[in-house]
């Protein structure tokens, strides 16, 4: 006789159950594979608003810092442009700038990281091109307001409305743009060091602990990566900051690149150029765990917002 359908129904679906459980053991068992790419794609929108919270954050609360390393490099010296005076100077300046600069930065970012790592097989690769795209964006806001800002800082303008026209009455409106070139070359080695340390140092924690980060461990990531890649391009920072002040302590203005590096080594010595390191990388290391640690949390309660 035919076994009945009704006898036949136990016998399939104890092999069902078999097959699952081998499964489970499976995936159990085998180890789990550590991620090699952060592949993770961030909204334009998200990043946008994101980054503002993030620029803002940083350039408020260590705004004092900036303004001393920016004292120390000036051709006047450190007392004269202001000591420890006013290390407030310049802050409507930064604070008018910093949101659009860093919103920026952070949607051409995370949108130029998806899109290079579709066409460059190395992720570090991929990184730095993402970030030099970036930086180019975010430096058409962020070098007026530098302009303006490091100019109040050492004590040429009292405020941002009487500094804007005067430059523009003065130099044009390309006066706003002084040093624009070398803000560009010293952003992007920065950043090239900077965000590829950064991924990598995420990713890396990222497995070591199986589980996605916190945001103050991605701070954390910011602040190291940061501290490092400012140390190594101080003497571009320098350079900018003098082409930005536009002349020497005798009022010699200064022409280029090259006619800052010359003038500096022959009157002041080679040293000169790491002058401002110290509050530099200070400053870049507590403002990347600020930076990177309020984008993180903003970027997840945004994110959570827009999925509910």
């Amino acid at each position: 006789a035919r076994p009945s359908r009704q006898s036949s129904a136990p016998v399939a679906s104890a092999g069902v159950r078999v097959r699952r459980l081998l499964r489970s053991h499976s995936s159990q068992t085998s180890p789990a594979q550590p991620e090699t790419t952060m592949s993770e794609d961030v909204p334009f929108f998200t990043a946008l608003a994101s980054g503002a919270v993030a620029g803002v954050s940083v350039d408020v609360a260590l705004y004092p810092i900036d303004t001393i390393k920016t004292r120390m490099q000036s051709p006047q010296g450190f007392f004269k442009a202001g000591g420890f005076n006013g290390v407030y100077r310049g802050i409507t300046a930064a604070a008018a700038g910093s949101a659009p600069g860093a919103a920026l930065f952070f949607a051409s970012y995370e949108t130029g990281k998806t899109f290079f790592n579709k066409n460059i097989s190395s992720p570090a690769g991929a990184q730095m091109a993402a970030a030099t795209f970036a930086e180019t964006m975010a430096c058409l806001v962020r070098v007026p307001t530098e302009v303006v800002k490091q100019r109040m800082q050492t004590g040429v303008y009292t405020s941002m409305l009487v500094a804007v026209p005067d430059i523009i009455k003065k130099e044009g409106v390309m006066g706003l743009y002084s040093g624009f070139g070398i803000t560009v070359m010293r952003e992007i080695p920065f950043s090239a060091i900077q965000f590829p340390i950064y991924e990598r140092m995420k990713l890396a924690w990222k497995n070591a602990q199986d589980a996605p980060l916190a945001p103050w461990q991605a701070a954390a990531c910011g602040s190291i990566a940061g501290g490092f890649s400012a140390a190594v391009t101080t003497p571009l920072d320098v350079i900018k900051t003098r082409l930005m002040l536009g002349a020497d302590a005798e009022g010699v203005k200064y022409t280029g690149t090259v006619d800052v590096v010359q003038r500096v080594i022959k009157d002041e010595g080679a040293k000169k150029m790491f002058s401002g390191i110290q509050p530099r990388v200070m400053w870049i290391s507590i403002g990347g765990f600020v930076f990177f640690g309020a984008y993180e949390n903003a970027r997840k309660y945004i994110t959570m917002a827009t999925e509910k």
